[in-house]
This record gives structure tokens, sequence and C-alpha cells, in this order.
């Protein structure tokens, strides 16, 4: 019998111990160490503290704002993510490989530096921000400027994980459903939709998370008003950080239910994506 962890032939890059190694350590450091920390100045305050300063009304709404605002964004991300992914898939136009390209934009901009774009952009003396106060709609400092940028920052995860998808399903599937009758809409339901799902599960579980723990594109076009209820939970940790009496422990601790938060969510829609599967390939 072969050692677990061994592989059969040969491979490129040798020993399964030292990469191993350098893997569990390289984690350690990056993620699970950090992580630790948080954990660890947020036990120094005693579980009165803890349940006083999480259900204080400032935190209470900010978390509402954060979870509320971006799952709003990460379902309009899933509508138009599949949107886009088709068109760039299916479709072969003029310009295509330069909006294929700029799909990852926010990936590579610096999220500060789209907040304060998007602000100028849907501000009251802004292009786009002029054109919604003639019909009555308000985009910055308020939610729904939040909602945008979280939509900005967030539709490439879902573009992303849905495209190499449709690029292997085969046009035949759709063909043969035309064939038998079937209506566009029973063929996406039929036969597409199973497909794309697990994938666009993915992708919105991943832009929920990013705009629920986003701070740089939504610090500016928020507001922070705590009174109009536009402060996000990034800002309240960063006002304990940055006050005049650093409140580590608190930091700590309203990032410590952000991490349960975002990891339950992430675990849930996991699962959902593993039974989507086993389902799609059953």
């Amino acid at each position: 019998m072969k050692k677990a962890g061994r592989r059969k032939g040969k491979v490129v890059i040798p020993g399964f111990g030292i990469t191993m190694g350098i893997t569990v350590s390289m984690l350690s450091i990056l993620i699970l160490i950090p992580l630790a920390s948080v954990m660890a100045y947020s036990f120094k305050m005693s579980p009165f503290e803890f349940v006083k300063l999480i259900t204080k009304p400032g935190v209470v709404n900010a978390f509402a704002t954060s979870i509320g605002c971006a799952f709003v964004a990460a379902v309009i991300n899933a509508v138009f993510g599949v949107m886009i992914a088709w068109v760039l898939v299916r479709y072969d136009f003029f310009g295509k490989r330069f909006i294929d390209g700029i799909i990852e934009l926010p990936f590579a901009l610096p999220t500060a530096v789209a907040g304060i774009t998007l602000t100028k952009m849907y501000s009251d003396n802004g292009f786009l921000g002029k054109a919604l106060e003639r019909i009555g709609i308000k985009a910055a400092y308020t939610k729904i400027g939040i909602i945008i940028a979280m939509v900005f920052i967030g539709i490439p995860f879902v573009v992303r994980a849905i495209q190499p998808v449709l690029e292997k399903l085969p046009k035949s599937c759709e063909e043969a459903g035309l064939m038998l009758g079937a209506s566009r809409a029973v063929i996406f339901r039929k036969i597409i939709f199973p497909e794309i799902m697990p994938p666009l599960l993915t992708g919105f579980g991943l832009a929920l998370a990013r705009g629920i723990g986003e701070y740089g594109s939504v610090i500016y076009i928020s507001g922070n008003s705590e009174k109009n209820k536009t402060q996000v939970v990034s800002y309240i940790i960063m006002q304990k950080l940055n006050s005049g009496n650093v409140d580590y422990e608190g930091a700590a601790a309203i990032a410590l239910i952000l991490l349960i938060i975002s990891f339950i969510m992430l675990f849930a829609i996991n699962i959902v994506q593993h039974v989507a599967s086993k389902r799609t390939s059953a």
C-alpha cells in the first residue's frame, strides 16, 4: 500500500511533505493566525459587554444596512451577471474582448477610487445623479448608493463563475429542445438553468460576502449617517480603531460577528451548491 498523500506517477512539484508544510504555513500566517487574533481580542470582553456592544442601535442598524444592501446587490448581480455572461459567450460582436476585459476592472481598481468616482457620478451635481434626481430618486448618501457600489464590486464574481459553464454547455442541447417543440422559456428552465445554478450560487455567495464586508467603495457614497441608517459595519469598525480612545476589543467583537455571519452564509450556499451539483450530474 502507498502512504497517504502519495500520488501515482511523476508530478511537476515533487515532495508531498515539503509542499504540504508550505501550504499549511502560508494558510496559518495569512488566514488562521489573523482570524485567531480577532477572536482573542474579542474574548477579552465579558459576555455582558459583548452583548451590550453588538445590541447597540447603531451597530444593529449597521449590520442591517450591510447585510440588506449586500443581499439586494447580490440578487441584482445574479440577474444581470447571467445576462452578461450569456452575451459574452453566445454572441460575437465588435468590442467583445474589450467588454470581457473591463468586467474584471472592479478587481484591479482600488475600491477607494471606485467609491470616489461613483459618489461624483451619482451626487446631485453628477451626470447620473442629476438624471435620477429628475425622476425623484436620490442615489448618493442613501442606501441606493450603497447598493450601486456593491453591485459594482460584486458583478465580476457572478460573470466569471458562470462563463466557463456556458462555454462548455453544447448548443445541441438547446437545439434538441427546439426540435422537440419546447419554448425558449422551457429550454432555459429545464436545460440551461440547472447547469448554471451551482456556479450562480457560488458567484452570488461571493458577491454577497464581499458586499457585507466592503469598505472602500461604499464609505464615500453612503454618507455614513447614523440618523439615515447609512452606516455600514466596516465603518463602525474603523470608527473604533480611529477614535481618540482606540477600542481594539470592540472592533474585534464586531468583526467576529461579521466573520461568523459570512462563514455561516458561505457554508449554507456551498451546501446548496453541492446538492445542486449532485442533482445535475445524476
